[in-house]
């Protein structure tokens, strides 16, 4: 098979970026962005958006393309990618695709499944309890219904839970259990890079992250964005932290652990995620020439 796309992912705060970058200049090729959070316009320093220097090197795609008004689910991001990754290989054999959205990744790869239509009554119960009991009532229930689900999932994005409450509840059947179809045929061939370092390193990674994101003005960004918190795109690591500082819930060292913390936690699930694809080998981000060797190989067959 001549196409080929090349997926970087791995973690937030590994690297992802920076390889990326040298990979589409090694072979000439557009990116893909698969960051669900860096989909939308209006946030940016939240997001580690990449820079202006490097979308400006290399053209990138799904990159704050979207507005946080927008209802953008991951079906739609499967069509639209695939679309603009076909496009694409009319000019170049490779396409690079980034991020850190594991399910937004597999549905490109794989495809989505077939889930049960959901009755409009119980995701209207679900999305009332959020806001009456919290993202941790219906947590715990997911814990309940789905422990495997949990063990994955971005607990932080209520989202995720709700979709996961809502075909276990509709079905009476484990939302993971929809989730093992068989992988759908796509016109090129996925080739998967999975970044990693060890743990301490990559969690002083994201401590620094944070800190410099405050310095580029997250809380202001945070503030500006404060009318606007009901959104989804808004639910996320980063912003929900900074918007109990405003309601008075934490000073606003405690709100920069806590999204510290929540970024690590957050960064432990990925990775849970990413080793369960066995199609799947792990690099180092600083091994480039190793990576590159790898890549050699891969699209020479």
């Amino acid at each position: 098979m001549k196409k080929h796309l090349i997926v970087i992912a791995g973690p937030t705060g590994i690297g992802k970026t920076d390889l990326s970058i040298g990979l589409a200049r090694h072979y000439q090729a557009e990116i893909i962005s698969c960051d669900s959070r860096q989909f939308y316009k209006e946030m940016n320093i939240g997001t580690a958006v990449p820079s202006k220097t490097d979308l400006t090197e290399v053209k990138h795609h799904f990159i704050q393309n979207l507005s946080i008004k927008n209802h953008y689910t991951v079906g739609d991001f499967e069509k639209d990618a695939l679309a603009k990754i076909e496009d694409l290989h009319q000019e170049n054999d490779v396409v690079i695709m980034v991020g850190g959205s594991g399910l937004y990744i597999d549905a490109v790869c794989k495809g989505l499944d077939d889930f049960p239509k959901i009755p409009q009554e119980i995701r209207t119960r679900l999305n009332e309890r959020l806001v009456s009991e919290g993202i941790e009532s219906l947590e715990q229930e997911l814990i309940v219904l789905d422990p495997d689900y949990h063990k994955v999932v971005d607990v932080s994005n209520p989202h995720r839970i709700i979709r996961a409450l809502e075909v276990c509840i509709s079905s009476g059947k484990p939302f993971s259990s929809f989730r093992k179809r068989q992988k759908k045929t796509r016109r090129f061939k996925t080739i998967k890079i999975i970044l990693n370092r060890n743990r301490e390193t990559l969690y002083e990674r994201i401590n620094l992250r944070v800190n410099q994101m405050m310095k580029e003005g997250l809380l202001e960004e945070a503030r500006n964005l404060l009318p606007f918190r009901g959104y989804n795109a808004l639910q996320t690591v980063g912003y929900k932290e900074l918007f109990a500082y405003f309601d008075g819930e934490w000073n606003l060292e405690t709100a920069i652990e806590e999204i510290k913390k929540n970024t690590r936690r957050y960064a432990k699930r990925q990775m849970t995620w990413f080793r369960r694809d066995p199609e799947t080998l792990f690099f180092n981000p600083e091994e480039e020439s190793d990576i590159k060797e790898y890549l050699k190989e891969q699209i020479k067959d």
